[in-house]
């Protein structure tokens, strides 16, 4: 069969929706049965749930960023960069590439699964002073960051300085910002021993959340036994509160006071890739609304799934949708892979259905707070439940032995506590690690495809 009349697949995004929607299309099709494109700025999948073991250097960056081309049926091709307007009509993406040339691809079906980006408010200072933790860089660059202030702290021979060096505040009591402060202070209490000029109670971790309960999804029972984690840990925890506002030495609550501090870590959730508003379709808070079988109703061969689609949860009776969780997106990128065969071959598409298996939170060494299939536990036999879950979900046997080797090693050895000096001098906040303003209007984009700007190169 000719290439040039193949159909042509285009996959955005290259999280848990996306890896798995390509993996199962490079299983089931023949490789004359169609071409398969991908659209990621990096040619990995990042194992997000992990991030903040990452910053606490119990891992390393590499054993959570699994290579795509390491499949014996890898044949996808990948577009280093990132889609950044669709033009449902003409089908066009519009890309831009990771040396920032814009190219456009055309497909015949697209599946669309950009993942999200961090929400952000209108709160002064808080996009130039604050952290994020939803990339590998955010994760690699925070560890720095942490063991460059107690280095500071410790060199320092000013009181105040010292005890806003040592102070650190988290944003977001949901599963990253509660896992974000549990393990980074485990980070700064095992770091202070290397310190003998660091008075240990001087370093004080804050997490706050506006919401009146740490992690609601998980129960009272266990939201309030990774509290007592927390606490007894030394971490300060501020329910009903958030950021008034922040600068580059002191943050703001919003119930009055004022902490000096030099780290802000803002995890207070996300938001659907602003992909989904260069479409012109309806949204659910941000997320494209799509049918069980989750197509863009009005448009053939167009697929949304994940973090930024509005997939209706048919195990409930309520109109709810799916929430934006790794288990979810894992799932429905297969499912979605079976609906883009069968419309290739005329056959009937199936919904997405699902069984909760439940919910798992690392608090770091034997604390964790899991509940599968709706049992509660707490302490080691939740936390043989919460890495047993990490090391089934993650993709391939190798970068299971990397994670396991990664805990052993700590458990054994412990850390060093080392700079690596990533992006040393430079900045690297929130505004730096997700380019949310680099994509295009509606109109931006069907001015860009009519005007035919690199049609038919493709090629980044």
């Amino acid at each position: 069969m000719n290439t040039v009349t193949r159909p042509r697949i285009l996959v955005v995004g290259a999280g848990f929706a996306g890896v798995g929607c390509v993996r199962r299309l490079e299983r089931r099709l023949s490789p004359n049965e169609a071409d398969v494109t991908l659209v990621t700025p990096s040619a990995y999948q990042l194992y997000l749930p992990l991030l903040p073991q990452v910053a606490s250097g119990v891992l390393t960056p590499q054993s959570i960023a699994v290579s795509l081309r390491r499949s014996r049926r890898y044949r996808t091709r990948i577009i280093p960069g990132g889609a950044i307007g669709v033009d449902l009509k003409a089908k066009v993406c519009v890309v831009r590439t990771v040396t920032d040339r814009i190219v456009e691809e055309s497909y015949d079906y697209i599946v669309m699964a950009p993942g999200s980006v961090t929400r952000t408010f209108d709160i002064p200072g808080l996009t130039d002073h604050a952290f994020g933790m939803k990339t590998l860089a955010e994760a690699a660059y925070i560890r720095d960051h942490v063991i460059t202030q107690l280095d500071l702290a410790d060199a320092s021979e000013d009181p105040a300085e010292r005890a806003a060096r040592l102070q650190f505040v988290v944003v977001g009591g949901g599963y990253a910002g509660t896992e974000t402060a549990a393990c980074l202070q485990r980070l700064t209490h095992a770091a202070v021993k290397r310190y003998p000029r660091l008075d240990p109670s001087l370093i004080k971790w804050h997490l706050i959340d506006i919401a009146p309960k740490l992690m609601p999804e998980l129960g009272d029972k266990l939201g309030r036994a990774a509290q007592e984690v927390l606490t007894r840990r030394g971490i300060e925890i501020s329910l009903g509160v958030s950021i008034a506002k922040a600068g580059p030495e002191e943050v703001t609550f919003t119930d009055g006071r004022v902490v000096p501090t030099h780290t802000l870590i803002w995890t207070a959730g996300v938001v659907a890739s602003p992909l989904m508003a260069t479409l012109g379709a309806e949204t659910v808070k941000g997320r494209l609304a799509v049918t069980p079988e989750m197509c863009l109703p009005g448009y053939d061969g167009v697929f949304a799934l994940g973090d930024s689609a509005a997939v209706p949860d048919l195990a409930k009776d309520d109109g709810a949708v799916c929430p934006p969780t790794a288990q979810h997106a894992m799932r429905q990128g297969r499912r979605v892979a079976e609906n883009v065969i069968a419309t290739l071959r005329g056959e009937p598409m199936r919904p997405y259905e699902h069984r909760d298996l439940g919910l798992v939170v690392d608090l770091g060494g034997t604390d964790a707070v899991s509940k599968p299939l709706g049992v509660e536990l707490h302490g080691l036999p939740a936390q043989v439940v919460a890495r047993g879950y990490h090391l089934g979900a993650l993709r391939t046997n190798v970068a299971k032995t990397r994670v396991a080797t990664n805990w052993l090693l700590n458990a054994i050895a412990g850390d060093d506590f080392v700079r690596t000096g990533f992006q040393a001098r430079k900045p690297a906040k929130l505004k730096d690690f997700e380019y949310t303003d680099a994509y295009m209007t509606p109109e931006q984009v069907r001015e860009h495809v009519e005007r035919g700007a690199g049609a038919g190169t493709g090629q980044p």
